[in-house]
């Protein structure tokens, strides 16, 4: 077998001799629970941090691009989100052949998640070649790009978690993986945020829109209106509240660290700031930025360390990020929000019902046992790590 580059410097100058080293020393065939070092799982992991970057980076990107320029299947965006989608094609074969860094069910969800998502891409493509434009986040092709990737995120936070000692390093990595986890949940949101801005602008004379975008979109027989902010006003908060607010009481759950949903989403928000400035720099349209989450954020936190029940930590909760969403909306800082009394109490009533979904499912015999590594390798080895139900 040849040597082990000296340094991570070595490897990367010399990638051949890298995968000499690699391919007989690691991809060999095994199942899953395959014993893996920290060392291998960090790197293992580092891999799907990168890749998710990538992609996290390339549909930020991809949004703004899409309030700009006629869709291109071949503009960057799209080649950098699919730089990361390959990634995460050779890290799921990875885990299949060897089983290194995963037990049976994790590697499931990563495979179902892959799955879902390559599958969605060729009918994303049919549904633009049929339907022209479709610039909303909220079409079902992109739904299932959505699910695709909520799942096989979910299989490396379950595989993360189960077999990383406990410490530091599992709590960054496992905060990092949740961020694209909620990342990815919020992101049709997006859609409203960025049109809320450029329909303002267009409405101005101003409009960020290249001119073949407007024609495009005029042959169709769309107006401006119905392709920046194509759904109903109360989907922004229903979905800020019952999927992306959700999502955050689950990670808080999972990891059971204090103020898991209150630094998730004040790092989202820090990217998301930084990217408006790089986007815009760039000549790129700008967005607003749901500021309101981090409100929900910091409710859903100190609910769960308080341990109230979700039947009075929901309404509270979403009376609060209502009370932020009106000061938001006040500076002109929001997109479009139904304030009507029944809609508000509609997704008051959903998000609490969700959340004490969430509380009877961590109390239950089957959320124990699915806390449980499935290992075909060693089904009677204990593991280092352990999902925690706080």
């Amino acid at each position: 077998m040849p040597p082990a580059p000296g340094s991570l410097g070595a490897a990367l100058r010399h990638p051949v001799a890298l995968l000499r080293w690699l391919w007989p020393a690691y991809v060999t065939p095994g199942r899953p629970g395959r014993a893996t070092s920290a060392t291998e799982l960090r790197w293992i992991y580092t891999a799907w941090l990168g890749a998710f970057l990538l992609k996290m980076l390339g549909s930020t990107w991809d949004v703004s691009w899409h309030f700009r320029w006629l869709r291109d299947d071949l503009a960057p965006p799209h080649l950098l989100n699919s730089a990361g989608t390959a990634v995460v094609v050779a890290l799921v074969l990875f885990h299949s052949y060897t089983g290194y860094g995963v037990d049976r069910r994790a590697l499931r969800l990563m495979q179902w998640g892959i799955g879902t998502f390559l599958v969605a891409v060729p009918i994303d493509i049919v549904n633009h070649r049929v339907n022209g434009l479709d610039i909303t986040s909220w079409s079902p092709s992109h739904a299932l790009l959505y699910i695709g990737t909520a799942i096989m995120l979910a299989g490396a936070i379950r595989g993360w978690w189960l077999y990383a000692a406990p410490g530091r390093v599992r709590d960054l990595v496992s905060l990092g993986l949740w961020l694209f986890f909620v990342e990815n949940v919020v992101f049709p949101n997006q859609h409203q945020e960025y049109g809320v801005l450029s329909l303002r602008a267009y409405e101005a004379g101003a409009t960020t829109a290249e001119q073949q975008l407007l024609d495009f979109a005029a042959s169709q027989g769309q107006t401006p209106t119905m392709f920046m902010l194509p759904v109903p006003s109360w989907v922004h908060p229903a979905w800020l509240l019952c999927a992306g607010l959700l999502s955050l009481l689950v990670a808080r759950r999972v990891t059971g660290l204090r103020w898991t949903a209150t630094t998730v989403v004040a790092v989202y928000l820090g990217y998301r700031a930084v990217m408006w400035l790089g986007l815009v720099a760039l000549g790129f349209p700008p967005s607003v930025l749901p500021l309101v989450l981090l409100v929900g954020a910091v409710c859903v936190d100190l609910s769960v360390t308080w341990r109230l029940p979700g039947w009075s930590a929901a309404p509270a909760t979403a009376a609060a990020v209502y009370a932020a969403g009106w000061l938001q909306d006040a500076a002109g800082l929001l997109p479009p929000w139904d304030w009507s009394w029944w809609s508000i109490a509609l997704v008051l009533g959903s998000f609490t019902l969700l959340w004490t979904v969430v509380d009877l499912v961590a109390r239950s015999r089957a959320y124990a046992a699915w806390l449980v590594p499935v290992e075909p390798a060693r089904a009677a080895v204990p593991v280092a790590g352990g999902a925690s139900a706080r």
